[in-house]
Parts: C-alpha cells; structure tokens; sequence
C-alpha cells in the first residue's frame, strides 16, 4: 500500500494552489462573511481532544442563531440535546475549532476557524433567547481564519437538488438503530417504535 507522508511530498502530486485560494484567507470577518453568518441557519463545527480525537457535530437554529459580536468574534448558542457534551467537552481540552457554515440552496460555504471558549453568562447568552428561553451555555469562538469555500463539493453532491432527496424507507428509525447499537442485539420493532414517539414528541417539545 502506498501512502503519502510528508507535505513536500503531497504538494508535488496535487501542485501549487491558484492565487485568489492562497490568499482568501482572512483573519477577520469581514462584511461579506457577517452576512453570510447572519443568514445561516445551520453549521457543522469541528472539534478535537487532547488526544486528538476528532468529532464533529451539526448545530441548527433560525437565521442570525450565531450572533457576530464583532469582527473577531462569534457566539454559538448551546441547545437542549442528548448531554453527551461532546463540542463542549473536547472545547475544554483543546480550544481549537473549525466551523462549516451552510445556506440551504447556495452552494458556496463559509469556513471559520479559530478558538473557542463555553460561556454562561446571561447578559451575553440573552440575545440567543428563543420563545423565551436563552441557551444555559454558549460557545464564543475567537476568530483565527475566514474564507469561502467553493461549490464543487455541493454542485458534485447535488445537495440542494431536489430530485436527487432519497425516502427514509432504506433505514429504521433512528431508535430502533440507536438501541440495536448500544444493546449489541436485535431489538423489539414494538420496543423501539415506543422509543421512536417518544423522540418524535421530543422534538415537538423540547427543541428549546
């Protein structure tokens, strides 16, 4: 098996990047990137432990949910979940973190990198209320690191076609998966299909 492992050694496979890539790169967030935030309603933050176990995970909300607070820093409400606190956890031991902001129906990304820090003061947590109810904790990130990312990705997926949207069918729902995987054995459709209203009921509830 051949593997690459030195960077001298990648460049000269994949070649030299064009110049508006190498130098998109942002150390600020500008207007273009506040108004980018402002208008996405989901994100997909990256994250790792001292260790360097890598995690990422989705955080969703109405447009404008990531409040800009100025041009080096941004504020990411925390919401009711499962508490496993993973983000926040591995934010603990390794600030570091790279944020994929997304526009349903745009193709193109935002990408922010920098380092984070949980917060729970209320003053600052006030403004993220919803019906309200303003988040226990929040992440601020420090901002390192902006740029766009293009719309290959998006345009090769055809994410946002609707044509190419599968039915949920080829999969159970998402408690029957969840108890199969943390019994280790086959579970009961009646069992699950309890757990499953439950959850659904959940997400009526207890989003906030």
């Amino acid at each position: 098996m051949s593997r690459i492992k030195e960077k001298s050694v990648l460049r000269a496979r994949m070649g030299e990047p064009g110049e508006l890539a190498a130098k998109k790169t942002l150390r600020r967030i500008d207007k273009y990137a506040r108004t980018y935030i402002e208008r996405s309603p989901f994100l997909c933050i990256g994250t790792a432990d001292e260790n360097g176990n890598a995690d990422v995970s989705p955080r969703g909300d109405p447009p404008g949910f990531v409040r800009v607070v100025d041009d080096n820093t941004i504020i990411i409400p925390d919401r009711p979940g499962n508490n496993r606190v993973d983000t926040m956890s591995n934010i603990i031991a390794n600030p570091q973190v790279g944020i994929l902001f997304i526009i349903p129906g745009i193709d193109d990304t935002l990408r922010v990198n920098g380092k984070a820090e949980i917060i729970d003061d209320p003053a600052e947590l006030a403004p993220a209320a919803v019906n309200g109810r303003p988040p226990k904790l929040g992440i601020r990130v420090h901002v390192e690191e902006v740029f766009f990312h293009c719309a290959k990705a998006f345009r090769r997926s055809s994410l946002w076609v609707q044509k190419s949207h599968v039915d949920r069918g080829f999969l159970p729902g998402l408690a029957h998966m969840v108890m199969e995987q943390a019994r280790a054995c086959e579970v009961d459709l009646e069992e699950s299909d309890k757990v499953e209203a439950e959850i659904q009921e959940d997400y009526k509830t207890k989003l906030y």
